[in-house]
C-alpha cells in the first residue's frame, strides 16, 4: 500500500481526533497533509506542530492571529473562514479527504473534492441526508469513491465487498441510546446531562442527542438508500442495545453477512483510508465469551417519533429530507441551551415540514436556500414554544 496524503475537515472533533490515532498508528502509511477546525483552536494548533500539515484553516477568524503566530516557525500554510474550508477541500496532491465536519456545513466541501478527483472518508452524514442525489450523482460522473466511516454503513461497505448479488434488506442496528425502553412520560422529565450519556459510544454532542432521540438512526437510513442505491422497503433497523453486530445485509437467498466487533470508531475510520487493505493494529479484539448474549428488539417508534419522521421524509423525497435535517440541527442546538423540552424537539420538526412545501429536480443552490428556510422556521417555532 502507498503512502496516502489525507485532509482532515473537523481535525479536533471525535472522528477527527480518532483519525489522527490512526494516522499516528501508521506514520508510513499516511500523512495528515490538510488539517481543519471551526474554533478549537489549542487543540488544532497541537496536531499541527504534532504532525506538520502543509495546510491548516481556522474557520473562525476571531482565532486566525492565534494560529498564524503560533505556526508561524513551520513550513504550515494557515488560511480562515468559511472558503477557506473549500480549499482544503480541493487541496493538490490530497488523496484522500474525510469530511469529518458535524453538520450541513459539510456538503458543500464534500462536493468541491468530488469535483476536484478525490475520494471522500464521509463520517458527515448529513452531506447525503441533505442532497444524496446529487452527491452521489457528482461521484459516479467524477468517478470517485464515497467511502463511508459511520460504523454502521462501514459494516454495510464491508459485507458487500466481493459481492455482486442483488440486497434484499440491510439492517443498521441501533443501541437504542440511553433511553431505551422509556415511555413518552418519561422522556417528558429527560436532561440534557441525561441524553448526552451514551451507553456505548463517546462522540461530540449533536450526534449524542440525536442518538438518544433516535434521529440518528433515521439520519443514517437515508444516507444508506443514497450509498448503496436502495429503496426505502430495503432499509430497516434493529435495536442491539450490546453495539457488536455494527449491521447486517441480507441477500435474495435469504443468507446474512453481519459484521462484527468491539465499540471502536478507529475501526472503521481506518478501513476507509485503507481500502481495499487492511493493516494490523492493536486496537482491542471481541471476545465472545465476555458476550454471552446478543440481543434484538424492535425501535419504537411511537415513542421515539423521530426515526419514524426521517423514514416518512425519505418517502417523500423533494426537499423533505433536507428540510428535516436543517431543523433538526436548530432543536438539538436548542435542547442543548435548555431551550426546548427532548420531545419539544419532534414536536418542532414536525412542524417545520408542515410548514414548508415539498419540491422535487433541487440544484445546490435550492438545497442551501430550504436549508436556511428550515432554520429559520424551526428557529421561529422554539421561540413561540418558549413564550
Amino acid at each position: 500500500m502507498e503512502k496516502k496524503s489525507i485532509a482532515i475537515l473537523g481535525s479536533t472533533g471525535s472522528i477527527g481526533t480518532q483519525a489522527l490515532d490512526v494516522i499516528r498508528s501508521f506514520p508510513d502509511k499516511f500523512e495528515a497533509s490538510v488539517l481543519t477546525a471551526s474554533n478549537s483552536v489549542d487543540l488544532l494548533i497541537q496536531q499541527a506542530i504534532e504532525f506538520e500539515p502543509k495546510l491548516v484553516v481556522i474557520i473562525n477568524e476571531e482565532h486566525s492571529a492565534k494560529v498564524q503566530s503560533a505556526l508561524s516557525h513551520t513550513d504550515c500554510k494557515v488560511l480562515t473562514g468559511e472558503e477557506a474550508l473549500i480549499e482544503a477541500a480541493a487541496f493538490i496532491g490530497v488523496d484522500i479527504v474525510l469530511n469529518a465536519i458535524v453538520g450541513s456545513a459539510g456538503l458543500r466541501p464534500t462536493i468541491e473534492a468530488i469535483k476536484s478527483g478525490k475520494d471522500i472518508a464521509l463520517a458527515n452524514k448529513e452531506t447525503l441526508v441533505m442532497a444524496g442525489e446529487l452527491v452521489m450523482g457528482l461521484a459516479r460522473e467524477y468517478d470517485v469513491k464515497i467511502l463511508p466511516v459511520d460504523s454502521e454503513h462501514s459494516a454495510i461497505f464491508q459485507c458487500l465487498v466481493g459481492e455482486e448479488n442483488k440486497i434484499e434488506k440491510i439492517y443498521l442496528t441501533a443501541s437504542g441510546g440511553p433511553f431505551r425502553g422509556k415511555t413518552t412520560t418519561d422522556l417528558a422529565k429527560v436532561t440534557r446531562e441525561q441524553a448526552l450519556k451514551h451507553p456505548n459510544w463517546a462522540m461530540g454532542a449533536k450526534i449524542t442527542i440525536d442518538s438518544a432521540s433516535l434521529m440518528n438512526k433515521g439520519l443514517e437510513v437515508i444516507e444508506a438508500k443514497w450509498l448503496f442505491d436502495l429503496e426505502v422497503s430495503e432499509v430497516d433497523v434493529i435495536v442491539h442495545p450490546q453495539s457488536i453486530i455494527h449491521s447486517i445485509v441480507q441477500f435474495e437467498d435469504g443468507s446474512m453477512k453481519a459484521q462484527m466487533g468491539a465499540p471502536d470508531m478507529r475501526v472503521p475510520i481506518q478501513y476507509a483510508l485503507t481500502y481495499p487493505n487492511r493493516l494490523k493494529n492493536d486496537f482491542t479484539r471481541f471476545n465472545f465469551l465476555e458476550h454471552p448474549a446478543l440481543t434484538f428488539e424492535r425501535p419504537d417508534i411511537d415513542t421515539f417519533r423521530n426515526l419514524g419522521l426521517a423514514y416518512d421524509a425519505l418517502k417523500q423525497g423533494g426537499n423533505r429530507c433536507c428540510v428535516l435535517n436543517a431543523a433538526n440541527e436548530i432543536v438539538v442546538d436548542a435542547f442543548l441551551k435548555d431551550e426546548l423540552s427532548f420531545l419539544g424537539m419532534s414536536t418542532v420538526l414536525e412542524e417545520t415540514l408542515c410548514q414548508i412545501s415539498n419540491r422535487e429536480s433541487l440544484s445546490l443552490e435550492d438545497y442551501i436556500a430550504f436549508d436556511e428556510e428550515s432554520r429559520l422556521v424551526a428557529r421561529d417555532l422554539i421561540r413561540k414554544l418558549r413564550n
